[in-house]
């Protein structure tokens, strides 16, 4: 990443890629990035829950953008 890079700049590039996705009340999910919009909502596959002693695993997620905190590469 760049300085040049924005942040939706780097949404683009982690596509299809693997991101971990940090929302309000410390949960966390890890899957690959489906997509995502100017609002920072996101789609995930095979969403995994790390967060918790008790991990989920989801098919597919749809993460709202304000409840999201930051999402890393």
């Amino acid at each position: 990443m760049s300085d040049d890079d924005r942040p939706l700049d780097v949404l683009n590039n982690s596509l299809g890629e693997p991101v971990l996705v940090r929302l309000k009340r410390s949960r966390e999910f890890r899957g690959n990035l489906q997509g995502y919009d100017v609002h920072m909502n996101v789609i995930l596959k095979n969403a995994k829950e790390i967060s918790n002693e008790n991990s989920r695993q989801h098919d597919t997620l749809i993460v709202r953008g304000d409840n999201v905190v930051y999402i890393s590469p």
